[in-house]
């Protein structure tokens, strides 16, 4: 795609939307630069995390364009705090391991699955709960997506991608969970450019693919200390 705008284009008001990335590592930053200049409203949201204040799913968050949101930790992100308490925002919290296996599962067709994580909790409440081996066992459903926004170090024209270190976590399952997986690249390369072994989401997923624009690649807590000499 030429650029970001034309790569999300068609996303839609109250359309469910992935996004990938661990904190602000990997995360689609020029797609959701892109969406929120289109000002798209009543997403139904699925990331591991929100981000922080005033950059990434936090722009969304500021725009209004977020009505409810499945991802496992929102600590950095005091917006969404305050939305939750007042009710603006329909928040559920899924455990990350759980998080990861219902997109996964998604991706790979699989409509549901039994895991012991969460029993016993609030994350139990109205599921069903099964015995194995003397054990119990939450039922969870898989999750898919309208669009899938992820972020990749590189890639090529075929939609072929590679990712660096954390970014690894969230993006490439996303890819697989959605009709259409939207891939915004530092790196944008030739077919044959890529060692087909270090290939991570094969282009088969991946309907579209754009070169970012620009990355601030910020940091989402900074702890400093004083080191006496």
């Amino acid at each position: 795609m030429a650029s970001s705008d034309a790569a999300i284009a068609d996303i839609s008001d109250g359309m469910t939307v992935m996004l990938g990335g661990f904190g602000l590592c990997g995360i689609p930053e020029n797609l959701i630069a892109a969406l929120v200049r289109k000002g798209v409203q009543n997403l139904r949201t699925i990331s591991n995390n929100m981000g922080v204040d005033g950059f990434g799913m936090g722009l969304m968050l500021e725009a209004g364009m977020i009505a409810s949101h499945i991802g496992s930790y929102v600590g950095e992100n005091k917006l969404l705090e305050s939305l939750v308490v007042a009710g603006r925002l329909n928040l559920t919290l899924v455990p990350q391991g759980t998080l990861a296996e219902r997109i996964r599962a998604g991706g790979a067709g699989i409509p549901a699955f039994y895991t012991p994580a969460g029993v016993g909790s609030q994350v139990a409440e109205g599921k069903e709960v099964r015995d194995f081996d003397g054990r119990k066992y939450l039922l969870e459903r898989a999750l898919t997506a309208d669009f899938a926004l992820v972020k990749a170090w590189r890639g090529d024209r075929l939609g072929n991608l590679i990712y660096r270190k954390t970014a690894r976590n969230f993006n490439p399952i996303m890819a697989t969970a959605a009709k259409i997986a939207v891939a915004e690249v530092e790196e944008l390369v030739e077919p044959g450019e890529i060692d087909p072994d270090e290939v991570v989401t094969p282009g088969i997923y991946v309907k579209r693919i754009v070169k970012g624009e620009r990355y601030e690649k910020r940091i989402e807590r900074k702890t400093v200390w004083r080191v006496e000499l």
